[in-house]
């Protein structure tokens, strides 16, 4: 068999795509809940209920995406037409769900309400097809190991522009009624414009840039519930990876989304943020390489598990130096080794993700490339939910709209405390968590994972010589 290997070309093409789509990701999973709560003035209470009702459509929405991908058949191949349908549609909500268009009350509620749950479905058509490529490049492991190293390292360009950029740049484009930090809703309309522009124009660039070189095509299916719960009891690496991605992704998704509350309301210095981020965005750099140069020595298992352990080090040394000792320099430094470990882990999870891929089909005879990343898509989703519930749950409990929208405007120091602890106390737990359950349960390695790559080299050889 050809065992397919990818070009630079193809390869940075594809990455670029990743920057678009992690713009949009980057708004929502980052700003969208302080832009609700804070510059809107929407209640926790109404948010804690938003998410988990999203969350149940998506649990239908996804994997039948990840359906309808599976069953597309055109000449420009099964996942890039999606890519760019997915991407128009989801720029335009972006920039939606940013604009409330003055309105106010009960017309805000369902407004918002409406736009939150698209953003997830838009989302949803350009993200299932874009990470179900990596399988379809290359059956090579070291070749899809730097097909997603290029991926996430792109992936983490757009994630480390939103949260540098936002905090200088919305203050330049906020204009009429601001927040003391100085962001308004004309600024958060402006900015997610501008990104939702910039996502169509880094997609169309990766489906110009990029080839399906080896895709299988399925015969007709109609979607399925009993299908889709088939395709995740048959592959029960799935499950696990399910459990401890979603564990480590909330945890750091408590820190994205968590960190404009704490740089603006307890320390009061909301471009520090960019500092913060720029300085994570280093460490960032050091974790795409952990992989390619440990890799030489270690085994994958063994190097997620030290990313995580990284991680969470880097995490226990932020709560103290930040909540506990508020020493800024060493809380910014701190977070070079958790972001080092971050970047590591998404890499890993990309890759463990296309070697699921083949596990399902090494297990029952049949590829489900579309269904199987479209539990990606939900379990980041199910993150976020998690992420919401600690955040808003906490925030309703210290009454945080009360205070924000009181004559005074002040946080009490109760408040900054549990801000800080959501921000960077909370996500070492849920991390330290994950690496318990990948430890004990994560068998995708060593001996079964080299049975699993001779038998798709063989099948596709196979297929080829048909």
């Amino acid at each position: 068999m050809n065992d397919y290997k990818t070009t630079w070309r193809e390869k940075i093409g594809y990455g670029v795509g990743a920057v678009g789509l992690d713009l949009s990701y980057g708004m929502f999973y980052s700003f969208l809940s302080y832009y609700l709560s804070s510059v809107l003035g929407l209640k926790e209470g109404f948010l804690l209920l938003l998410t988990p009702l999203a969350r149940i459509w998506d649990g239908i929405n996804d994997p039948l995406m990840g359906t309808i991908v599976d069953n597309t058949k055109t000449k420009m191949g099964k996942y890039r037409p999606w890519i760019i349908i997915g991407a128009i549609s989801n720029a335009a909500v972006l920039f939606l769900l940013f604009t409330s268009f003055g309105m106010s009350g009960t017309k805000l509620y369902i407004y918002i309400g409406v736009m939150y749950i698209l953003w997830g479905m838009t989302n949803t058509m350009a993200d299932i097809p874009y990470w179900s490529m990596v399988p379809s490049f290359t059956s090579d492991p070291s070749d899809r190991n730097m097909v997603s190293t290029v991926a996430r390292t792109f992936s983490g360009l757009g994630q480390g522009i939103i949260t540098v950029a936002t905090p200088i740049i919305l203050p330049m484009l906020s204009t009429g009624m601001t927040t003391d930090k100085g962001y308004s809703a004309s600024g958060f309309s402006r900015w997610a414009g501008i990104c939702a522009v910039l996502l169509v124009l880094f997609s169309t660039i990766c489906v110009l840039s990029t080839k399906e070189k080896h895709v299988v095509y399925n015969n007709k299916t109609k979607f399925s519930l009993k299908k889709i719960f088939s395709v995740i009891a048959h592959n029960d690496q799935l499950i696990v990876f399910m459990v401890f991605a979603m564990l480590s992704n909330a945890g750091w998704y408590l820190t994205s989304g968590t960190a404009v509350y704490y740089f603006s309301d307890v320390l009061e210095q909301p471009k520090a943020q960019s500092l913060f981020q720029t300085i994570g965005a280093v460490g960032s750099v050091f974790g795409l390489l952990v992989i390619p140069i440990l890799s030489k020595w270690l085994s994958k298992k063994k190097i997620y598990q030290i990313s995580l352990i990284a991680t969470i080090v880097g995490y226990i040394m932020m709560y103290i130096f930040g909540p506990v000792l508020k020493i800024t320099i060493a809380l910014d430094i701190a977070y070079i080794i958790s972001s080092t470990g971050i970047a590591s882990m998404f890499v890993a999870q990309t890759i463990f993700l296309a070697d699921i891929v083949d596990y399902g089909e090494y297990k029952t005879g049949e590829r489900n490339e579309s269904i199987t990343f479209s539990m990606k898509g939900f379990l980041q989703k199910m993150a976020y939910t998690i992420q919401t519930i600690f955040l808003f749950g906490g925030l309703g409990l210290m009454n945080y709209n009360e205070q924000i929208t009181s004559a005074a405007k002040t946080i009490n120091d109760s408040t900054k405390g549990a801000i800080g602890f959501i921000c960077f106390g909370v996500p070492p737990i849920l991390i330290l968590c994950s690496l318990i359950v990948f430890t004990k349960k994560f068998k995708l390695h060593g001996e079964l994972a080299d049975k699993v790559h001779s038998y798709i080299v063989e099948k596709r050889a196979e297929d080829d010589n048909a």
